[in-house]
Parts: C-alpha cells; sequence; structure tokens
C-alpha cells in the first residue's frame, strides 16, 4: 500500500515559521514520523488506515474530509515541526555529519530549539484536545472506525497531553 501523506508541502510552510525556500527533502520524513507516532496514535489504526486508503485512492470526502482538513492537518502541521526542528540544522552525508552556518546568521544553541520545540508541542496539543473531543462526541456514528480496533492494532489514546519523559 503507498503511504499516503495528510499534508501538502505548502500547508507545513503556510502555517510554520519554515522557510519557502526550504527543500523538501529536508523534512518529509519528519512528516511521516509525525503522521504514524502521533497522528496514528490518536486516530487508532482502523481510522488512519481508512483515511490514509481513502487518500491514496482519491475518495476521501464528506465527514472523512472534514475532519482532515480541520482537525487532522492541524496537528500533523505541528507535530512535525516538533519532529524536524532537532534535526533542521544538520545534514548526514558521506563525509559525516555536518552542521550548518552561514556568515551573516549565527546559529542558536540547544536551549533555543527546545522552545521553539515546545511551543510547537503546545499547538499540537491544542489541535489534538480539539481533534479527541471532535471524535469522542461524534465517532459513534461518523467514523465507526474509531471504536473498532482489535487484538494487536493501536487504540486510540484520549490524552492529548504530553508529560514530559519519565527516567
Amino acid at each position: 500500500m503507498a503511504t499516503a501523506i495528510f499534508i501538502k508541502r505548502s500547508d507545513l510552510i503556510k502555517n510554520t515559521a519554515l522557510s519557502g525556500s526550504i527543500d523538501t527533502d529536508k523534512f518529509i520524513q519528519f512528516i511521516k514520523i509525525a503522521q504514524e507516532i502521533h497522528i496514528q496514535n490518536y486516530l487508532g489504526s482502523d481510522l488512519y488506515d481508512k483515511i490514509s486508503a481513502d487518500i491514496v485512492a482519491s475518495s476521501l470526502e464528506g465527514d472523512y474530509l472534514a475532519l482532515v482538513n480541520e482537525y487532522i492537518q492541524p496537528m500533523l502541521i505541528h507535530y512535525a515541526m516538533v519532529e524536524y526542528l532537532p534535526f533542521a540544522s544538520y545534514t548526514i552525508a558521506n563525509g559525516g555529519v555536518f552542521k550548518h552556518s552561514s556568515e551573516n546568521s549565527t546559529i542558536v544553541d540547544k536551549q533555543e530549539i527546545d522552545s521553539l520545540i515546545a511551543k510547537e508541542r503546545d499547538y499540537a496539543e491544542y489541535y489534538t484536545q480539539r481533534l479527541i473531543d471532535y471524535l469522542s462526541f461524534n465517532a459513534p456514528s461518523k467514523f465507526p472506525e474509531y471504536y473498532s480496533n482489535a487484538n494487536e492494532e493501536i487504540y486510540p489514546d484520549k490524552n492529548a497531553l504530553f508529560n514530559g519523559w519519565m527516567l
């Protein structure tokens, strides 16, 4: 099955601080990672697979299209940034790992990057809570796949907040 990406490059550029000149190859994998880790976690396997299949088949419509446009895409945009920002200044190539610097710019420190990541996570959690509330109210009638997961499938997470890592 082909991998469906739930947002377009332009969605990410228009709704974040990413520059329009950024190479898509620098961040496309982080959209996929954010989608598979975060979006699937909140939709559950069955609803995620239904939406993905409909996107691949160009048959996404009705309530599912509204769900993607109004709830999933805003979440994914900011979760993609959460995943991308720690790697934004690095390139891994044949010669090793390189950190970019420009002669008329300064590289920000880890604390500043962490602050940007936290802000993007806040945005993502806000949109995630909106999705959870919407699905909790509408899922049985509009989105039966939300409750149809079984066995080893991913069941939808109903908690939108990231409370840090427990060590």
